[in-house]
């Protein structure tokens, strides 16, 4: 296999100090919904608001002393991720990143001091400019999910879920190009087999679900989403995350846009917690019963960087515009 549990514990080495060590914590109100004690990783605790300082710090930590900058595309958090992360060893960082970026999450990478490189519509035409700067300008390529030391620190976030609760039953998973479910699903696989891992993407452009069920890795069209972290293609060359979520996961589930949105005001109106729409998918996979929780249950509550405009629109119950679709308001408890 191309990441192994021993991976996952070097991972936790490398990154330990920096990227470690998150609370999971129950919510009550999701508890109830669930019928079992439901329970969130709070990844939004990392210095960069996000899971994805891990696999980042992993990867970065193995480069070469002499190593002239790296690269990468983002949807957002992977690029803001790698920002920090070379900013910490004296590096340069470049960010390619489509169109369909929120402008805050560009932003927040510039903040970092990283170039961003704005090209496309989509992530794959982004990744595209990533892999000429790489073999242009020499700097070292840092893919978002489809590399083994990124898997391998996304996977240190299942190690430390089921060492602080060994009796959880389900892991609910946010689902895009698969590094965060890879690592996930392989940590908690071999501590405990009969564990379910379920991922969970939006139901307009989830390229792992759709490739999972081809049987082999497919170019679906990325749209705007309130879940744009989960947009993006997952590499029709994927050599690492695509295996390890067909082995690894148990089931993948899709949620609408009206139901992200929902989730979003439970995790905002209930337990107080801002996040964006790709962290709280696992809270409308239950909230819809499209999966029903059989024991204690948790979810990986992902990042806390969205466009606060329309995050304000959403909480304050009014209509936002994904492109060229208008998502309708609801008042939270109307």
């Amino acid at each position: 296999m191309s990441v192994t549990l021993a991976d996952i514990f070097a991972a936790r080495r490398a990154i330990r100090g920096m990227a470690d060590g998150t609370p999971l914590v129950p919510s009550p109100f999701m508890s109830k919904a669930a019928g079992h004690p439901f329970l969130m990783k709070l990844e939004i605790a990392q210095a960069i608001g996000a899971f994805k300082l891990r696999g980042a710090l992993n990867a970065v930590a193995s480069l070469p002393a002499d190593a002239p900058g790296v690269t990468c595309c983002s949807t957002g958090n992977h690029g803001r991720a790698l920002a920090f992360a070379a900013k910490a060893r004296g590096l340069r960082a470049v960010v390619c990143m489509s169109k369909l970026v929120p402008g805050a999450k560009v932003a927040g990478i510039r903040a970092l001091g990283a170039e961003v490189r704005i090209t496309g519509l989509s992530q794959d035409e982004a990744a595209l400019e990533s892999q000429r700067l790489a073999r242009d300008e020499g700097l070292i390529e840092v893919p978002p999910f489809d590399d083994p030391k990124v898997i391998a620190g996304q996977g240190t976030i299942g190690l430390e879920m089921l060492e602080a609760r060994p009796d959880l039953a389900t892991i609910l998973v946010p689902l895009s190009g698969g590094g965060l479910a890879a690592g996930v699903a392989l940590a908690a696989k071999s501590v405990n087999p009969a564990i379910r891992v379920i991922g969970v993407s939006m139901d307009r452009g989830a390229a792992m679900q759709a490739s999972l069920a081809a049987g082999h890795p497919v170019e679906v069209a990325e749209v705007a989403s309130l879940a744009d972290s989960l947009g993006g293609g997952i590499g029709l060359h994927n050599r690492h995350s695509f295996a390890l979520c067909r082995d690894y996961l148990d089931e993948v589930v899709l949620v609408m846009e009206e139901e992200i949105r929902d989730a979003m005001q439970v995790l905002y109106f209930e337990d107080r917690i801002i996040a964006e729409g790709a962290a709280t998918v696992g809270l409308a996979a239950i909230l819809t019963g499209r999966v029903r929780a059989d024991g204690p249950t948790a979810t990986i509550i992902t990042g806390r960087n969205p466009d606060m405009a329309s995050f304000t629109r959403i909480m304050a119950g009014k209509d936002v515009q994904l492109g060229d679709v208008i998502l309708k308001g609801r008042r939270y408890g109307a």
